[in-house]
């Protein structure tokens, strides 16, 4: 088991080593400086938006459910304190300032 660990801990130091010098930094805006048009910068965005959607993980009908139960739950209990306190602070200031 101690071997394993040790392996494991060597294979990611392993995978984080640089196999080459650092570019300069002259060298690494070459590429990037190329500047796109109006209407294909839009497009740009529009391709990546669609791909990022395309990544997403929508709950299933009854995680929506429970996570619906649970908020309409928490909402009730915050307005029953939130009740709670303006009635007893309605009654104290009433007793103070009769």
């Amino acid at each position: 088991m101690a071997a394993e660990k040790a392996s494991d801990v060597e294979s990611s130091r392993r995978d984080r080593t640089k196999s080459g010098a650092t570019r300069k930094r002259g060298d690494a805006d070459k590429g990037q400086n190329k500047k796109v048009g109006f209407f294909a910068g839009i497009f740009l965005f529009f391709k990546q938006v669609i791909d990022e959607m395309k990544k997403v993980t929508y709950p299933s009908g009854s995680e929506t459910w429970t996570y619906f139960v649970v908020v309409v739950v928490f909402v009730a209990a915050i307005m029953l304190f939130a009740g709670l306190l303006d009635f007893g602070f309605g009654k104290l200031s009433a007793l103070i300032f009769g």
